[in-house]
């Protein structure tokens, strides 16, 4: 498996993770002091679309990986529940750190 593959699903992993929180202080304002309903309905429809690309790059990292189908929903759900999609990045990215094809050197011709 590239590399590549792992820090694309981590760089979504990161962004959808921050936006599910911004989205939750939306929230919290729009229904908490009724204010900011433009703004939350711009951030859901970011995060949503964040989201899906996540569960594309996810999908991807998964079936590469040969993961089970249990921790595949896991790692799928981890963007939807606010902070998890820290922790689960994290021990993603400890699992599979030992399982990287490095492309051969190249030698240089003179």
């Amino acid at each position: 498996m590239k590399r590549s593959v792992l820090t694309r699903y981590r760089v979504m992993a990161y962004v959808t993770a921050v936006m599910l929180l911004v989205l939750c202080t939306c929230m919290v304002f729009k229904y908490g002091f009724d204010m900011g309903e433009n703004v939350t309905l711009a951030v859901s429809q970011v995060h949503g679309f964040l989201y899906i690309i996540y569960l594309v790059f996810a999908f991807d990292l998964g079936s590469k990986a040969k993961w089970s189908f249990g921790k595949l929903l896991w790692v799928l759900l981890a963007g939807t529940i606010p902070t998890a999609g820290f922790f689960v990045e994290r021990k993603v990215s400890r699992e599979l750190a030992g399982q990287f094809v490095e492309p051969a050197p190249v030698a240089a011709k003179a």
